[in-house]
């Protein structure tokens, strides 16, 4: 299986707009990881991009990760 993860606009609680495009990325995962990532982003109302962006900023808070501030947007 492919996910690809779409340009698209980003944006911020409160509706403002970000407007620097995200990149695209496109992995081969295990069916049985993209259905639970597809089940994981329906339980939050999220979006599988949008799912994919909270586990990695979540991971990289949790493993003092730096991310650069344009980028550290959720839904």
């Amino acid at each position: 299986m492919y996910i690809a993860v779409q340009k698209q606009y980003l944006w911020r609680l409160g509706g403002a707009m970000n407007h620097s495009k995200s990149t695209t990325l496109t992995l081969r995962i295990n069916p049985a990881f993209k259905e639970g990532l597809k089940a994981a982003a329906e339980k939050e109302h999220r979006s599988i991009t949008n799912m994919v962006e909270v586990l990695i900023r979540d991971y990289c808070q949790q493993n003092n990760i730096a991310l650069s501030s344009n980028n550290n947007q959720s839904k």
